[in-house]
């Protein structure tokens, strides 16, 4: 297999990677974000501080443990195993499971504030109107935080797609299964192939700088919008 070909394959496993991620992310993130706003309690900090981890905990060191935990000889890979018949360690579910974990703040942060700053009138009028707790979160939640919601989605997604360290740990090196662009990347530098290096290494600085701006440029114009003045 060529290099160009190579690098295509981990491509597309990176982009496959960053969407399941990301769809993971936000749909255990959200509820869990909203929790995490509402919840009134001294043991708040002690939760938020495990959803934060990831930001400085080596990724390696949680490519570690969840090496142990995923493979056949733990209780978690021995369950995974008699329900899929097939290994956790060294798979793409593996190096999902571990992007969810390690890009989680990333998603579950933005909307946490979101949510703290959103306040309780507007869901306890939605309420005393007969609006069900599904109906206001569509109905007015999501509208409210609609740039929170695409932050968490770029950071979760952009974050996941430069994960080196917990994917090698938990994924290894598989052509089409576990290696993403960062272990492809790293692999050209091994080899001294630096033209590669360089082409892979410019695409995800912009790709990244685009995506970052994307969402700057959405964030501002929703503050813009919600600051505008009303014509009567």
């Amino acid at each position: 297999m060529t290099d160009i070909s190579s690098d295509l394959l981990a491509l597309i496993t990176t982009l496959k990677m960053a969407a399941v991620t990301t769809v993971i992310l936000l749909i255990i993130g959200t509820p869990l974000a909203w929790y995490l706003a509402k919840w009134q309690s001294r043991f708040k900090v002690f939760f938020e501080a495990v959803v934060a981890l990831p930001l400085v905990l080596p990724p390696t060191v949680l490519g570690f443990y969840l090496l142990l935990a995923f493979s056949p000889s733990s209780l978690p890979g021995q369950i995974w195993q008699s329900a899929t018949g097939s290994q956790l360690a060294f798979s793409f579910s593996a190096i999902v499971i571990g992007s969810v974990l390690y890009s989680l703040p990333f998603v579950v942060q933005p909307l946490q504030k979101a949510f703290e700053q959103l306040g309780d009138q507007h869901l306890e009028a939605a309420a005393m109107l007969g609006a069900g707790p599904i109906d206001r979160f569509f109905s007015i939640v999501l509208p409210l935080t609609k740039a929170s919601f695409i932050t968490a989605t770029a950071l979760g997604f952009a974050h996941t797609v430069g994960e080196f360290g917990v994917v090698l740990m938990i994924g290894g090196n598989i052509p089409g299964e576990t290696r993403v662009l960062s272990i492809a990347l790293f692999d050209h530098v091994e080899s001294f192939n630096y033209a590669n290096a360089h082409l892979l290494s410019a695409g995800l600085l912009i790709a990244s700088l685009l995506l970052l701006s994307f969402v700057y440029l959405l964030g501002n114009n929703f503050t813009s919008k919600q600051h505008r003045p009303t014509k009567l």
